[in-house]
């Protein structure tokens, strides 16, 4: 697994283990928002993670973009479906999104030399 890739799922993994470990009512309602805002409903799976890629690009959010790119790969997501929609992210969001697009499209090569 690319060293980027590992690290961030690391990282994440440990520190969400801490943050749920704190037993907070409102976070762990959250977390839990979260995961079920992407369950398949009226939109697919897919749908949901490339608008939260979006949202997450416009919002300068590393971590979270990360987080939807994996899981758009996992899904079987196309890197032209992603980029399509980055693409979206940085006319919406304007050239202040460029680095974080930088570094999406180098988190998505990471993703894709694991696979090998």
């Amino acid at each position: 697994m690319s060293d980027i890739v590992k690290e961030f799922n690391d990282y994440r993994s440990r520190m969400n283990e801490k943050i749920l470990d704190d037993n907070n009512k409102i976070i762990k309602r959250i977390f839990n928002l979260d995961t079920n805002a992407y369950q398949p409903g009226a939109l697919d799976e897919n749908t949901k993670e490339l608008l939260g890629l979006v949202a997450s690009a416009v919002l300068r959010c590393d971590d979270c973009v990360k987080y939807h790119l994996e899981t758009s790969y996992k899904l079987g997501i196309t890197k032209e479906q992603v980029s399509e929609a980055l693409g979206i992210a940085t006319l919406v969001g304007g050239t202040i999104v460029i680095p974080h697009l930088r570094r999406a499209f180098e988190f998505w090569e990471a993703l894709e030399a694991n696979k090998n």
